[in-house]
């Protein structure tokens, strides 16, 4: 899986940018509308997604981690394809599309390329829970879990513990839990 991509822009086009790495290969990255707006040619480090089909291998970069996240959630939805995320990411900033979310407006999610009226009404349905902040804040604890249940653990102890705990990322959480675990036990 890669990740990130570090590199030269060689190429900036409307939709995507040639990055050439340090070992020479040049990659095609297709990008958003708002990431392609703060990519200037010379060296760049974008976050990407790579999607893989039968016929094609395609590297989505993001110029921040929270319009990453946002094309991941998207992109499991049911209908939406590479395409119409990107057209979501080029259309809105996380933080916007976070409270078109909350707000239910169809008429809002109708502006991207694409998205007819039924398509917007599925979607909000479907992202009805969709919250930025608080999708970080269950990744980081998920990840704080399974550290922990990997220590030996068990996930009713972790859960009760975790939910007292305040930190507000991964190693910290951890800690916490930790202290907090070997004093019952």
């Amino acid at each position: 899986m890669i990740v990130g991509i570090e590199g030269e822009v060689v190429r900036k086009e409307p939709s995507w940018v040639h990055i050439k790495t340090k070992g020479g290969i040049v990659y095609k990255v297709f990008l958003s509308l708002n990431s392609l707006s703060k990519i200037e040619k010379g060296e760049v480090y974008l976050h990407t997604t790579l999607i893989v089909k039968e016929d094609s291998h395609s590297l989505y970069g993001f110029f921040d981690y929270d319009e990453k996240r946002m094309f991941d959630m998207v992109i499991r939805l049911n209908g939406v394809g590479p395409s119409t995320a990107l057209a979501i990411c080029s259309t809105f900033t996380p933080e916007e599309f976070s409270r078109v979310v909350a707000s239910k407006s169809v008429e809002s999610l109708k502006r991207v390329p694409g998205i007819g009226p039924k398509s917007a009404k599925r979607i909000l349905v479907e992202l009805s829970d969709f919250d930025l902040s608080r999708e970080e804040e269950k990744s980081y604890r998920k990840e704080a879990f399974m550290a922990l249940e990997s220590l030996g653990f068990k996930k009713d102890a972790i859960s009760k513990v975790l939910k007292d705990c305040e930190s507000d990322n991964v190693a910290d959480l951890v800690k916490e839990a930790l202290k907090k675990l070997t004093k019952k036990g």
